[in-house]
């Protein structure tokens, strides 16, 4: 079995959400055949606390935009690790540290990893 087609749409919309704020190492995982209760893992990092709720805001409203609420939102008060769970997919925001620290795709090294969108691989323009 592999993810649902829903669960790559979210998928595809938190990573682009989370590219629109700079959010690094991003990555999609296809965790439905070692696990019942959802299809995909997003995986993302960000340089700073700030950061990290910045990129959780905007994934929380793309999510939104199509029609997905998340059943349980873990993390938030501390800022360091935001996980969101849209039942299709989870959501892990991370601080760049516990990221680095935590390395859940060494964990999850098993599964597929699935094409970010095209909006997370674009080339930034330089802001100055």
């Amino acid at each position: 079995m592999t993810a649902s087609a829903r669960a790559l749409e979210l998928a595809q919309a938190a990573a682009a959400a989370a590219a629109d704020k700079l959010a690094t190492e991003l990555q999609i995982i296809d965790v439905s055949e070692q696990l019942v209760i959802t299809d995909c893992f997003v995986l993302a990092a960000a340089a700073n606390d700030r950061q990290v709720r910045a990129v959780v805001d905007a994934i929380e409203e793309r999510m939104r935009d199509l029609g997905a609420k998340p059943v349980r939102r873990e993390g938030e008060r501390e800022g360091r690790w935001v996980l969101l769970d849209y039942v299709d997919i989870v959501v892990h925001v991370q601080h760049a540290e516990e990221r680095d620290y935590y390395a859940l795709e060494r964990l999850w090294k098993d599964c597929p990893t699935l094409p970010l969108p095209e909006a997370a691989l674009a080339p930034r323009r330089d802001a100055s």
